[in-house]
């Protein structure tokens, strides 16, 4: 009789061998359960991980042509630059008035202004109320609607010329000339300013990351 069987059992009762039966799963099986549920756990972070790498990519699901065509919108909005028309010399008469203790002045500044294109009105000296007071290079006169039109015009031949507008009503310009003055600008500046009133505005560039 075995040591495993208890005392008062045989025949069919008895046990035989030396191992305890088995009461709880065996290790291996535990070990490839385990091994499953890791396996599964990964697998499940890797395709996470690979939906957020494409939704990056391509910008929150959004197909790839459509953001192009939203970037070609918005560079495209932008309104394209216009030149403004300005009057030519030819078409803008000019009264030149002497406002300093220098003779000569207002004579000789017209007889340069006529061979630039201008047409000259009056020439002299300054009235009383700018007389001996224009302490700038010059004082450019003309009405309200000249302001952004052939005032400018005449601007680009006196760097510094003080710009302003008065009650006339009609289309001629006053070059007052002042204490500050001593000569028209020269000739290829005044016309690469006269170029710059008319060239185009550059168009906005499209923003980054389109």
């Amino acid at each position: 009789m075995s040591m495993l069987t208890p005392p008062g059992m045989g025949g069919q009762y008895r046990i035989t061998g030396d191992k305890y039966p088995r009461m709880r799963p065996s290790r291996r099986r535990g070990r490839l359960v385990a091994v499953v549920v890791a396996s599964v756990a990964a697998l499940g972070l890797i395709g996470w991980g690979t939906l957020q790498l494409i939704d990056v990519f391509t910008g929150g699901g959004k197909p790839a042509a459509a953001g192009r065509a939203h970037c070609r919108t918005k560079a495209g909005a932008a309104p394209a630059a216009q030149v403004k028309a300005l009057p030519e010399p030819g078409r803008i008469t000019v009264n030149v008035y002497n406002a300093t203790k220098r003779t000569g002045l207002a004579k000789n500044t017209a007889d340069e202004l006529r061979r630039r294109g201008f047409r000259i009105g009056d020439v002299g000296n300054a009235p009383a109320q700018f007389d001996k007071k224009v302490k700038g290079p010059g004082l450019l006169l003309g009405s309200a609607a000249a302001q952004g039109t052939s005032l400018r015009v005449l601007g680009t031949q006196l760097g510094g010329a003080e710009l302003r507008a008065d009650g006339r009503k009609g289309a001629e310009l006053d070059l007052v000339i002042g204490d500050r003055f001593t000569s028209l600008a020269a000739p290829a500046t005044a016309r690469q300013a006269l170029t710059a009133l008319t060239a185009p505005r550059p168009t906005p560039a499209p923003k980054k990351g389109c």
